[in-house]
């Protein structure tokens, strides 16, 4: 496999989840460097991150980086999600807030925007991360396992004590195709209970019904429903899939995940990376 950029820039405004500020987003193709993400709203040369795993940081409701001058960037996994199902590889990200926007909630309005630009093969390859024998982590009732596979494949299971909301299994072999069709519109969530608490934390100041899932004891509040009936298990497939792509490398194997989430997503990376 060959590393990608896009063909042309593209520009974005939108509104970002946690701090509900309107986000300037400009991505542009390079051919070389890997993805990095700049801060221009910071100090110039203190204000790139580049994605590394050793960059995450405070992984309990998304995925964020920062650098050594402490300019961090949050909730980047959906916008990763898009990127590796493209295959982008290399690309500068410019922002002048510390989030990416949050678009509808999924990964949308990225996988939007990389077709409009259009994708551009490189010269170099990118190695593959291929899984070879049985990898296994798990913290309590959460676990992530990685066999060998011909491909790209994840089986996930939610599970939620919850009146509404229980258990959900989805299991697909992963491919551009089979990412917009069934994984790329499907919205991040919560549930009504958490949002006093958001709020009072400055968090998900952004959140509106139009950008995210709000789930009540019987049902959802969004009027428009659900887009699948087990969305939120396959919202759960497009985070991990945004998360593992800290590593920036294409994976061969099968990745079962149960209760997975962000912090254990990024441990289960490390695993990875030692391949």
């Amino acid at each position: 496999m060959k590393r990608k950029t896009l063909l042309k820039e593209v520009f974005y405004e939108g509104i970002g989840l946690h701090k509900g500020k309107n986000i300037k987003l400009h991505l542009v193709p390079m051919e070389k460097g890997g993805i990095v993400f700049k801060r221009v709203d910071m100090e110039e040369g203190k204000n790139e991150i580049s994605l590394d795993i050793e960059n995450t940081f405070d992984l309990t409701r998304g995925t964020n980086i920062k650098n050594e001058y402490d300019a961090k960037v949050h909730t980047i996994e959906h916008f990763l999600s898009a990127l590796y199902i493209f295959g982008i590889t290399d690309l500068l990200v410019e922002l002048d807030e510390n989030e990416l926007p949050i678009g509808d909630g999924s990964a949308r309005v990225f996988i939007e925007e990389i077709e409009k630009a259009g994708i551009k093969e490189l010269s170099e390859d990118v190695e593959e991360i291929v899984i070879k024998e049985p990898i296994y982590l798990s913290k309590g009732d959460k676990h992530i396992v990685a066999v060998p596979y011909d491909g790209y494949k994840l089986t996930y299971t939610i599970k939620f004590d919850h009146t509404f909301l229980k258990t959900q299994m989805l299991e697909l072999d992963i491919t551009e195709e089979s990412y917009k069709e069934n994984i790329g519109n499907a919205r991040t969530f919560g549930f009504d209970y958490e949002i006093e608490y958001l709020k009072k934390n400055n968090l998900a100041l952004g959140g509106t019904l139009d950008n995210a899932i709000v789930i009540k004891k019987d049902g959802v509040l969004n009027p428009s429903g659900l887009r699948y009936e087990d969305e939120f298990v396959r919202h759960k497939m497009l985070d991990i899939i945004g998360d593992l792509k800290v590593l920036n490398k294409p994976i061969r194997g099968h990745i079962f995940a149960v209760k997975a989430g962000h912090a254990l997503d990024i441990e289960f990376a490390h695993l990875l990376k030692k391949i």
